[in-house]
Order: C-alpha cells, then structure tokens, then sequence
C-alpha cells in the first residue's frame, strides 16, 4: 500500500477533491502527504515586458515605465508567493482537520516540468492530481499540466474527476481492467487493497476484440491478387481465426478473469467479473457508463506495449474520455504460475492418456508440475511432447529415488505398462531403491538443519546424497551429524 502521496495543487474544484481522497487514503494506511503549487514568476516578468509597447502612451515615458518595472517586479517576487502559499494553506487546513500532517512545496517554473522533476526527485508512490485545473472550459477532455504529467512519470497516478461524494448509496465501485499484462496484475492487487480502504466492491473486466480479423480481412481481399492469395493461403487463414484463433482469445481473458478471482478470495475479498468483446477502450467506457463505478485502476501501459512507452493505447483513450476517477497503476505483479495455468491450460488427448496411468497419490503432484513447466514454456495446451521435455530435465533414477523416499515400489508408479507412462525408465544401477526397502527416518534436528541450506537446489541435492550415504551405511535414521557431513561434501562438490 502507498506510504507517501504528493498533490499537485492550484484551488480548483478538481484538486480539492483529490485532497479529501488523499486525506482519506492516507489516514487508513499512515502514508505522508505533499502538497505542491507551482507559480511561474519569470513567465510573468518576460510577459511584461513584451506587453510594455501596448501600454498606453502616458505610461510609455521612462519614469513611468521604471515606476511599472519597480512595482510589477514586486508584485511577481512576493505577490505569487503569497497566493501560492494561500494555496497550501487550504491543504494544511484540510490535513489539520484529520488530524494528519502535511509537508508543502512551493516551485517556480513552468508547472508540469516543475512537478515532474519533484515527483522523480522524490519517493512519492501515488501522485494525485485533478484531471482539469482553472483554465478548463466545457469542451476540456484533460488538462494540459494533468496529461504532460502524466505521461512523464512513472509512479502510480490517482485522476480525480468527480468533484463531490457520489448521493448514491453504494458511491460506486472499483473496477479494474485485466489484459495479462504486468501491470494489469499490479493494478488488480491496488484495487484489492484499496477496496476496504474505501468500502467499495471490485469488479475485474477483460475486454478481447474478435472482431479486428475480419475488417483485416475485408481490407487484404481487395489488394490481394489471386496469386497472392495463394502464397498467403488467404482463406485458410481466414477460416484458422474464424474457427480458432477467436474463441481462442475468449478463453485467455476468461483465465485472466480466473485468475483474478482466485486472487480476491485468497484475500478474503469478494470480486465480480465480467469479459466483453469489442474494442478494449470503446468497450471500459461503454462499461463505465452503464455501471458508473467511482473508480476505474488499470496499468499505464498493457500486454501489447513495449518497455519504455508511456502510457498504451487504451489507457490513452481512457484518460481522455473516462467520466470516473482514474488509476494509472504502474506497480507490476505476477500471479503464481500454477494459478495462471490452472486457469488458462488444456491436455490433448494424448496427455491426458499418459496422465490417467499414473497413480492417483502421485497423480496430483505429477500434474502441477507438468503444467508450470507448459506455461514456463508459453504454451496453453499440454501436450506429448511437453511432458517428454519435463522429463529430460528429471535426473536419472529420480522417480525410484521418490518412490523410496515414501516406502513406495517404484514399479507401482509405471501404471498399466511396463514402462513409465511419462519416459522410460533411467534409473541407474545402484541408484534406485529397491522394492520394499524403506527411505531412512529423518530425525527432527537433522530435518532443521537441511532446511537451512541454500539455494534450494543445493538443498535437494543435499537431501538425496544424504540418503543414499544412509542406505550405504545401513543407517536406518539420519541424525544431524550425517547433515553436517553431506553438507560439507556438497560445498566441497560445488566449490
């Protein structure tokens, strides 16, 4: 959660408001508040100065001039200050009223470079500023000093637009949109964190578009030539999207969706869903019209962005034209990848075959681990050749090692056949257990003391030399002084 917020401040009805969030924000998580104003004295000085030849005339002799130099001098050096620090003293006032703290800034200089510099120069995580300032007109989408900043900066950004507490009852809820992206995941995790903060629900949207291909198409079949057409197998292609590659994207938004409500109930939070087809932009503001939530978090930029870029397409569009507050999340998460598979992965037939010979006690097991590899590997389906490079990767004698580990008969883990249902048997001789023998019993301090080393690799490796110099032995318990002396072998081994 946020620990330090700063507040770009001119009066405006829009900054007002952003300071009541603020406030509210920082008194449930004891972040500290900046409040800034920036006030532009040379601007005014060197405008001046251009203005001095449309004075008119008695103003134009040089004592007159010199007397107007003397007093607009005055006024630009302590005049703005004093209405910038009015400006702040609205924000201190609001702060004390909480009972909280609040530190205040005051820049000269051209505001949205002023206020980007500070914001980089400093550890604020939320930046919260109105989305339009005193010079908007009914026809304003954003304010110019809003839009610089935010493209300029990298922190996460709160966008007030509403102006006053909703009258409704429930005030609105949090929405977040979900494209896959990293900061797509960081900002379902702020508005999950948020929603208690400001008792509101969460609702995840996913938005896919399966209806580009066919305008891409319609475009392509009027300059393709036949022969063209041919190279580009056109009409299979059109078909493969029609037929797959469609229902294909339903289903990635729908784990995405998955994925996001797993999230929410292992934080004990309830999270509603919805997947919509159609542009993302087009359909997040026909959504948020329809449902008029209070706020509306996705991530600066999305699944299709490049690094460095500042803000994506949609996010673009929505800073624009979005009615609700907006969070720009630029925090960035990734769910376990055992959820995202779980969500997301299929088994061919064939898979499935070789899944349904292993044992049911190690069916489970066997089954996560072949899916975090496929999605390591980026694929969605789990197929044959999957499983085999899984299991290219599996020592030799392993899953003998792992049967006698748990006074199981390796031979009961090949299920039906006479091999293993995932590769063949590897297991080198004088390596495995042996039918019926028992894996050695690990005393507690011993089982401590394995614990303790590092990196995990090294820990198994630990573990499976440990047992072997037991059997070797013919220990049937592994005490702490067998650990201390594999463990010292290891470090030797490994340099």
């Amino acid at each position: 959660m946020y620990h330090s917020i700063y507040l770009p401040l001119d009066n405006s009805a829009h900054s007002l408001r952003g300071v009541d969030i603020a406030i509210e924000l920082a008194r449930a998580t004891g972040a500290t508040l900046t409040g800034s104003h920036v006030y532009a004295a040379k601007l005014h000085d060197r405008r001046f100065r251009q203005m001095e030849g449309g004075l008119p005339e008695p103003y134009q002799k040089e004592d007159k001039l010199v007397e107007q130099r003397e007093i607009h001098d005055d006024l630009i050096t302590h005049g703005l200050q004093v209405i910038s620090d009015s400006y702040l003293d609205v924000f201190d006032a609001r702060c004390a009223a909480a009972n909280l703290v609040g530190k205040r800034v005051n820049l000269e200089g051209k505001n949205w470079q002023q206020l980007v510099g500070d914001i980089g120069a400093g550890d604020y995580d939320l930046v919260v500023m109105g989305a339009l300032g005193l010079g908007a007109v009914a026809c304003t989408q954003i304010g110019s000093v809003c839009e610089r900043v935010a493209r300029r900066i990298t922190r996460d950004l709160l966008v007030v637009r509403e102006t006053a507490p909703r009258a409704d009852e429930d005030g609105g809820a949090i929405v977040v949109a979900l494209d896959g992206s990293a900061q797509s995941w960081g900002a379902l995790m702020t508005a999950l964190e948020l929603a208690p903060v400001f008792g509101r629900a969460v609702e995840a949207v996913a938005v896919f578009d399966p209806h580009f291909h066919y305008v891409a198409f319609n475009s392509i079949a009027k300059v393709l030539s036949a022969e063209a057409a041919k190279v580009f197998r056109f009409e299979e292609q059109e078909k493969l999207h029609e037929e797959i590659i469609d229902s294909g994207l339903a289903k990635i938004y729908q784990g995405h969706l998955d994925v996001a409500l797993r999230l929410a109930r292992e934080r004990g939070i309830e999270l509603k869903t919805t997947l919509l087809a159609g542009k993302s932009f087009e359909k997040l503001l026909q959504h948020m019209r329809e449902t008029r939530p209070w706020l509306m978090v996705l991530g600066r930029i999305g699944v299709h962005s490049e690094a460095g870029m500042d803000l994506g397409s949609a996010t673009e569009n929505l800073l624009r034209q979005a009615s609700c507050n907006l969070l720009l999340s630029a925090r960035c998460f990734e769910p376990p990848i055992e959820h995202i598979a779980e969500a997301t992965m299929a088994w061919s037939d064939e898979a499935g075959e070789r899944m349904a010979r292993i044992p049911e006690f190690a069916r489970g097991m066997a089954r996560k681990a072949i899916v975090k590899h496929a999605a390591k590997l980026g694929h969605s389906i789990v197929t044959s050749d999957v499983i085999d490079s899984l299991m290219s990767t599996i020592p030799a004698g392993a899953v003998d090692r792992f049967a006698g580990k748990r006074g199981i008969d390796p031979a009961t883990l090949q299920g039906a056949g006479s091999g293993c249902p995932f590769a063949p048997r590897r297991a080198e001789a004088g390596e495995a257990v042996q039918a019926g023998e028992s894996a050695p019993v690990w005393e507690p301090e011993a089982l401590a003391r394995l614990q303790r080393i590092e990196p995990e690799a090294v820990r198994d490796h630990a573990r499976l030399r440990i047992e072997k110099m037991a059997r070797r032995a013919g220990q049937a318990r592994i005490d702490a002084a067998l650990v201390d002396e594999a463990q010292r072998a290891v470090n030797e081994m490994l340099g």
